[in-house]
């Protein structure tokens, strides 16, 4: 546990921050033209929404990472606008757009468009190393989060990681990506990484058929160095592994509006609970309560504290005893 006088400021990395909106359509469907009923746009990203819920649980917490024209400058009002603090990084070109439309008659389905995002350049990401390793001096946590721009090699979440460890060895970083950018960024052994089912084949070059398989997976990204890994398993829960144990994660049936964003939701919730000090299993009820709750809501990277308290109490953590 962190004593009283150590930092726990949070800050969030998002590479590819975008403007996140929400259609509502009813009876959507391809090849035809539609009025939609509702539309939610937001400043977004998967790191930002990790920052909001932040915020929401009244942590301090800090976003950075890069915005692009004038869809970055409704981005860092939009942030100004929800009372959370900032410090990006600006670069040429335009921030991304991403579209959810969302048909109420099939709550457990959404379409998504995702925009590329700007092209980043060396001397943005030299820029953004450097504003890193001055948060890293007053951070607790660091979250990096989501796709990498145009412009980004595959190790760019490596290198940064190693950046800001060199300035801040106690720093507890989380890492939440995919594809060869989570491959490339394991070499610099985060705290935690949240991989899913099919990423998770593709760290340690096994097939997934069986629970079995999936913990064999986990036991071995935790004995490369990985303190902690968390594998969502959607509407079933999670299974997670920290310090060479293993926990099953389960909660009840919901209604589902919008599961966009419960990720980050639940990565935030962890994240939380590490700073204050607390077990791992209230690491992972917290976790589990923010996602759970993030999908009650439109918006993603939204919570309500009122839902996330009456969900923690129905998480529920088991040991698995091998």
């Amino acid at each position: 546990m962190r004593s009283s006088n150590q930092p726990s400021l949070i800050t969030t990395v998002t590479l590819n921050a975008a403007i996140d909106k929400t259609y509502t359509v009813p009876s959507f469907d391809f090849n035809h033209a539609f009025r939609v009923n509702d539309m939610v746009a937001t400043a977004g990203g998967k790191g930002i929404n990790v920052a909001r819920v932040a915020a929401t649980l009244q942590h301090p917490v800090i976003a950075t990472g890069f915005v692009a024209g004038s869809q970055g400058r409704f981005i860092t009002e939009g942030l100004n606008r929800e009372h959370i603090a900032h410090d990006f990084v600006e670069v040429d070109g335009e921030s991304r757009l991403c579209i959810t439309i969302l048909d109420p008659a099939k709550p457990n389905e959404q379409t998504e468009l995702l925009e590329p995002g700007p092209t980043i350049q060396p001397d943005a990401i030299q820029a953004l190393s450097s504003k890193l390793e001055r948060l890293a001096k007053e951070s607790a946590c660091m979250v990096f989060s989501g796709s990498l721009p145009k412009g980004c090699p595959a190790d760019t979440y490596a290198q940064l990681i190693r950046n800001v460890r060199a300035t801040n060895p106690d720093l507890r970083i989380i890492l939440d990506t995919s594809g060869d950018a989570l491959v490339a960024g394991l070499e610099a052994r985060p705290f935690l990484i949240k991989p899913n089912e099919h990423e998770i084949e593709k760290l340690v070059g096994k097939p997934i058929s069986s629970p079995d398989d999936l913990i064999d997976c986990i036991v071995t990204l935790m004995e490369q160095g990985i303190t902690c890994v968390v594998v969502s398993l959607g509407e079933k829960g999670s299974i997670a592994g920290y310090q060479g144990k293993l926990y099953r994660v389960t909660f009840p049936p919901l209604k589902i509006v919008n599961p966009v964003g419960s990720g980050d939701s639940m990565v935030c919730g962890m994240a939380v609970a590490f700073e204050r000090g607390n077990s791992i299993d209230d690491v992972l009820r917290l976790g589990s309560a923010c996602g759970s709750a993030n999908a009650l809501m439109v918006g993603a990277g939204f919570v309500q504290p009122e839902d996330v308290e009456r969900l923690y109490q129905l998480v529920h953590v088991e040991e698995i005893l091998r």
